[in-house]
């Protein structure tokens, strides 16, 4: 529920930015609205963890998880940079949504080769 009430909140962000033609406070809260699903990620995926151990399945898969923890930096950095020039801020954004595009198939894939190994006896 935590992780859904900030993305609940992206659309009045967006609005807000554009209603206001990308001013500087407007894109700030924007950041603070896309930091605020990604540190709710973060705890959520911390929890998951500690409470299945770290060795379990989701635990190897998820591995270092470099986008996740490069995404709230990154953002971070966006607010920051949003008094000093929105535009840089904005591109910093973009950049955290460009890195999700491609595909995160990492725990896919741990629980696939989990079944394809599973599935053949003489392994």
């Amino acid at each position: 529920m935590h992780l859904l009430l900030y993305i609940s909140l992206v659309p009045f962000a967006t609005e807000w930015m554009g209603e206001n033609d990308f001013a500087k406070v407007p894109v700030a809260f924007y950041g603070c609205v896309l930091l605020a699903p990604a540190l709710a990620w973060q705890i959520l995926q911390t929890l998951n963890i500690k409470c299945h151990g770290q060795e379990s399945k989701f635990a190897q898969a998820i591995g270092s998880d470099l986008k996740g923890r490069l995404s709230p930096l990154f953002y971070i950095f966006g607010i920051a940079a949003s008094f000093w020039n929105q535009w840089v801020a904005v591109a910093l954004y973009a950049l955290v949504a460009c890195m999700w595009l491609i595909p995160d198939r990492r725990i896919e894939s741990r629980f696939e080769a989990d079944r394809a190994r599973n599935s053949n006896p003489e392994v």
